[in-house]
């Protein structure tokens, strides 16, 4: 694969696509960071990027993605909009109701901003596997990505996705050639911790997940440094709304179900599930029930590859 030939077709076919002021919603994952750039390259100054702070982050996730965007030289907005994102996802506990919500409302925080800048474009960091789970033609919907199957009908831009082709493998070679921070990045979902905290989306619930995969990922980045393992694909963890008695002290208490997922893969289509030594695991529990003492109460570890179960529960 000639990476460098991709950029300069992908740049030369979003200049022949854009003619107008765009803006791009950038997360910081390397899909949106890689649109980012090619866009930049492409269009310069009539590109604008804007970073939605949904409120379903990961710890620090902000900070890092304003750092990595100077660091580029490229110009970011930030947009605090948890609050909007919280409230018309209360109550709503379907995964495919949610991502639809998250979509349509990234949609108008974006249809805002537009009115600012005069933006005539929304470029995308849609990738290949993000359509095909979100079904169209023949195929079923495996799950609905709120840059796809989430869009609302009454979208006011033109849609752009310069990497609507690529697969994960190949992006990462893309950000690799263009010098993305984040070109090594594990993969994160559009919707954020929106889609690992299953059930009912509350700000404390939310906050658990956070603090959840915060640890996870310390732990594994920590042993793979170590030796002791490799360093997953992907790793984090999702809360579930399943109670169990378990024991703090001397006290009964009825808390949640954090549940570890570490996979690796290739391109994200299919996934073994990883098998990460007991003492690691037994590192990961002892931290999140600690950290979490009164909220989470067990930790279990997901053994299912991809077919049949997908890398994300939701």
């Amino acid at each position: 694969m000639n990476t460098q030939m991709l950029v300069d077709e992908a740049v030369e076919a979003l200049q022949s696509q854009i003619d107008d002021t765009a803006i791009i919603a950038c997360s910081g994952g390397i899909d949106s960071s890689v649109a980012a750039v090619l866009a930049h390259r492409a269009v310069g100054s009539l590109l604008h990027c804007v970073y939605v702070d949904t409120g379903f982050m990961r710890k620090h996730e902000t900070e890092e993605v304003m750092e990595m965007f100077s660091e580029m030289g490229i110009d970011l907005k930030v947009v605090d909009a948890s609050e909007r994102f919280f409230k018309n996802l209360e109550g709503v506990t379907d995964p495919e109701h949610k991502r639809k919500v998250i979509g349509e409302q990234f949609i108008r925080v974006f249809e805002e901003e537009q009115s600012s800048c005069g933006a005539k474009y929304l470029v995308q960091g849609t990738i290949a596997p993000d359509w095909i789970e979100s079904g169209g033609g023949d195929r079923d919907v495996i799950k609905s990505h709120h840059n796809v199957g989430g869009l609302p009908d009454d979208v006011d831009l033109e849609i752009v996705e310069p990497l609507h082709e690529f697969y994960k493998d190949e992006v990462r070679s893309i950000a690799r050639e263009l010098g993305i921070k984040s070109s090594e990045r594990q993969p994160f979902p559009g919707p954020g911790l929106a889609v690992r905290v299953l059930g009912e989306l509350t700000p404390e619930r939310v906050e658990a997940c956070r603090e959840a995969c915060h640890i996870v990922e310390k732990r594994l980045i920590e042993a793979a440094e170590e030796g002791r393992c490799d360093l997953p694909w992907q790793y984090f963890a999702a809360l579930l709304p399943v109670r169990s008695v378990g024991v703090h002290g001397d006290a009964r208490v009825h808390g949640e179900t954090v549940v570890v997922r570490a996979v690796t893969s290739l391109d994200g289509m299919s996934a073994k599930y990883s098998p990460i030594p007991h003492d690691v695991l037994s590192s990961i529990s002892t931290e999140i029930t600690n950290t979490l003492k009164g909220h989470v109460n067990r930790v279990v570890y997901d053994i299912t590859h991809k077919p049949p179960g997908t890398i994300e529960w939701e």
